[in-house]
């Protein structure tokens, strides 16, 4: 089974005032970290789609294995960025879809969901965490046309909750951890 990954990193951070891409954790750029991640855990081909600060982060991934994807239209939504790597990597019989913003993913947690579908055979494994279920999610060719037909505004989340009956899960309460603001930098490097 061919696993590709797609990091979604196309976010302005208008929220928190400075490229979350390029925050560092454990001397890395989470881009980089969340790229060599998949990477790690198996996933073949893994894709970075990015907006801003492309060229910085372009360096950020430098000599890893990774395509990057630019994509022009990420300020209309995370919708663009999904549809950006289902379209080049169309060729997997799965897709993972990871966020550079939640430090606590680790190669476990993604062979955890990679694993939990090879037991389950369901077309769609998401992270359970804070009463939801999101990213990092894996989800079959079967779903490749749905996650197509997204809206610029969907995220892969909407998939998620419109067929819960064909969604497995794993417990991954540290995924509710993402950074979005100052704050919530600022609480995560003040406890790890």
């Amino acid at each position: 089974m061919r696993i590709g990954a797609v990091v979604l990193a196309a976010g302005g951070s208008s929220r928190l005032g400075q490229p979350k891409q390029l925050l560092q954790h454990r001397d890395q750029s989470f881009v980089r970290r969340m790229a060599e991640t998949a990477l790690a855990a198996g996933c073949s081909p893994v894709a970075v789609v990015i907006g801003p600060e492309q060229e910085k982060i372009k360096i950020a991934l430098r000599r890893l294995p990774a395509r990057v994807l630019p994509n022009d239209s990420w300020q209309h939504g995370i919708g663009t960025s999904v549809r950006a790597g289902v379209a080049v990597l169309q060729d997997c019989d799965a897709l993972l879809f990871l966020a550079c913003d939640q430090p606590h993913v680790e190669t476990a947690v993604i062979c955890r969901l990679i694993a939990r579908q090879q037991e389950t055979q369901k077309p769609m494994v998401a992270s359970a965490y804070s009463g939801t279920l999101g990213v990092p999610a894996m989800f079959s060719r079967t779903c490749f046309k749905e996650l197509l037909a997204l809206s610029d505004q969907e995220g892969a989340k909407a998939l998620l909750m419109a067929r819960p009956n064909d969604v497995a899960t794993i417990d991954f309460p540290e995924g509710a951890i993402d950074i979005d603001t100052p704050t919530d930098w600022q609480r995560f490097t003040s406890n790890r």
